[in-house]
């Protein structure tokens, strides 16, 4: 069993990290969607992922040892694959309608289904504390939502198109983590990675327009290098954590991350009066987000 170093403060600094990383991710790509389609950014942010993890690996020397699958773990990587892949286009996708706000609030559907799929696939078993944390998830987000449950359920609209898209991507991405868990097995967590980002690269250029990059201005071109760069920052922090604090502390730390989306559209909306990405917040939207977050921690 693995054993934290009891470095609590510097464990608790980096899942801060990663939670302001991926709590500003989705702010930076929504200023990127306004230049570049939603597969180009995808393209661009698997090229980087791939030549900064693959340069990694060679210095370790620990490229994934493909010969070690069998049918059912190349199946189990093809899973992996789209579902990882499904993830990040259809995230942007539905950012391209929603505010960042709301798509922080949505995708946190994904570790519930990744917690619901191990119930039916692993047979793992709930907590009476995960069952009330269940519960007060749902309720904050039907309070979060309280103005809009109509249109949601319905259909119609670029709001309910958008959500709909991020419930997509939480969904396909439960399905690339239950996959990941069962080749952990016979793959290490940064092989498998490598395998989809190579994979990506491949399957989104024929639908990616690499020549937009040609034609945006610095600042989008800066978002984009930001939003490239952020998930291996984030995950590098995230596994170091790890190492020094306990996973469910990390885990509940890196929970607050749609908070710190809000709170960083509404300091933007504060200094920058033309910004116009700025969350339309009021006391039930407030509370609906305080209840999302604290069913996700427990």
């Amino acid at each position: 069993m693995h054993t934290t170093s009891g470095h609590w403060r510097l464990g608790a600094l980096l899942a801060l990290t990663t939670a302001i990383m991926w709590g500003v991710l989705p702010i930076a790509l929504k200023f990127t969607l306004q230049q570049m389609d939603a597969v180009t950014i995808t393209w661009y942010r698997f090229v980087a992922a791939t030549l900064i993890l693959g340069a990694i690996l060679a210095h370790r020397g620990r490229f994934p040892r493909l010969a070690a699958l069998n049918a059912r773990g190349w199946g189990l990587l093809l899973i992996a694959i789209l579902g990882l892949c499904g993830n990040y286009v259809l995230y942007l996708l539905g950012l391209d309608h929603v505010t960042p706000g709301t798509a922080q609030i949505v995708v946190q559907l994904a570790p519930i289904l990744l917690l619901t799929g191990a119930l039916v696939l692993f047979r793992e078993r709930f907590s009476i504390l995960q069952w009330t944390g269940l519960l007060i998830f749902i309720s904050g987000q039907a309070l979060f939502f309280n103005r809009d449950l109509a249109q949601l359920l319905t259909g119609g609209g670029a709001q309910s198109t958008g959500v709909w898209l991020v419930v997509a991507s939480a969904v396909v991405w439960a399905a690339y983590a239950l996959a990941q868990k069962q080749l952990l097995n016979v793959l290490g967590s940064d092989g498998i990675l490598f395998c989809v980002y190579v994979a990506a690269v491949f399957m989104f250029y024929p639908a990616s327009e690499p020549a937009q990059i040609l034609h945006i201005d610095g600042f989008t071109l800066s978002m984009l290098v930001f939003a490239s760069i952020n998930t291996l920052i984030a995950y590098g922090a995230f596994a170091e954590a790890l190492e020094h604090i306990e996973a469910s502390r990390v885990s509940a730390i890196i929970a607050l991350a749609p908070l710190l989306t809000l709170a960083a559209m509404v300091l933007l909306g504060a200094v920058f009066p033309g910004f116009t990405l700025e969350e339309p917040l009021d006391a039930l939207k407030i509370g609906g987000a305080v209840l999302v977050v604290t069913g996700s921690i427990m």
